[in-house]
């Protein structure tokens, strides 16, 4: 299979369909969905492993191995969030100094940096690792998560499948509840596999060849609207559009891979193409 990479944050909702392509006060909703449906529709992707049902989150609850991360607003992560789950945002493993545009701005954190971060959220290499967001509010922040922290060599890490959402449909709890982690020493990141991103000097460079796929809204794409900080409107020379949410459905579970290919095939691109997300 052809590697996938993702040049800015924008893309990184897709990690959940990307990578399997080629997650006191409670509230319990009455809408129920049926775990053998959810275990079916994990079992189709190619690279199942990057998926945790909402029911095995459920079992692992309390566990001493569990970290679990939520990407949503920390407003969203206030008025409910998985029990036992650590407020991380849609940046919290990123340079987030200064503004968009600025050099490395919303990139993975320096290794060290990244290491210090996680040990303070008691991740240690025996660490089991979900992540999850309010998916269509992140945006996909879960994703973004699942991606950086595989990208620095740890593999027990995984995208609660149809993140709050479909936690929320399966009538699990939520609390309200802010844990104080117990912060861990000695944990080993590896070098970051470059495989997993692409970079402003290699996009210039091949530029005429590179296939680019920009999942932003439309409007965005068009240049009609740069309200989250972009320093000009509009794509990149050649990029095609695909806005991620066309890879979900309602309940911000992911479609089946069968679905997924056939909108990338309508873009020309196919199972063993390489090409770049932003």
């Amino acid at each position: 299979m052809k590697k996938l990479v993702f040049l800015s944050a924008v893309a990184l909702a897709l990690i959940g369909v990307g990578l399997v392509f080629w997650q006191s006060k409670t509230e319990v909703p009455v809408v129920a969905t049926s775990t053998v449906d959810i275990d079916k529709a994990i079992s189709e992707f190619k690279n199942s492993d990057i998926f945790i049902s909402p029911q095995a989150l459920k079992e692992q609850l309390g566990s001493k191995n569990l970290v679990i991360l939520d990407g949503s607003h920390p407003k969203g992560y206030a008025k409910g969030h998985i029990p036992g789950a650590i407020s991380i945002g849609f940046k919290g493993l990123s340079r987030s100094s200064g503004k968009p545009g600025d050099p490395l701005w919303g990139t993975i954190l320096p290794k060290d940096e990244l290491t210090h971060k996680l040990e303070s959220f008691g991740v240690t290499n025996d660490s089991i690792i979900v992540a999850y967001s309010d998916t269509f509010k992140g945006p996909g922040s879960g994703g973004r998560a699942v991606w950086q922290l595989r990208m620095a060599g740890l593999t027990n890490v995984h995208l609660l499948y149809g993140g709050l959402d479909v936690w929320k449909n399966s009538g699990y709890p939520l609390t309200k509840d802010v844990i104080q982690p117990e912060v861990s020493t000695g944990l080993h990141l590896s070098d970051y596999n470059e495989n997993s991103r692409n970079t402003l000097e290699k996009i210039e460079a091949s530029l005429d060849t590179i296939r680019l796929v920009d999942v932003r809204s439309k409007k965005e794409f068009n240049g009609e609207d740069n309200s989250r900080g972009e320093a000009r409107a509009g794509h990149i020379k050649g990029a095609l559009w695909l806005e991620w949410t066309d890879l979900l459905n309602k309940d911000a579970s992911p479609k089946k891979p069968e679905e997924i290919i056939a909108l990338m095939t309508d873009l020309g691109i196919g199972l063993q193409d390489d090409f770049t997300l932003y």
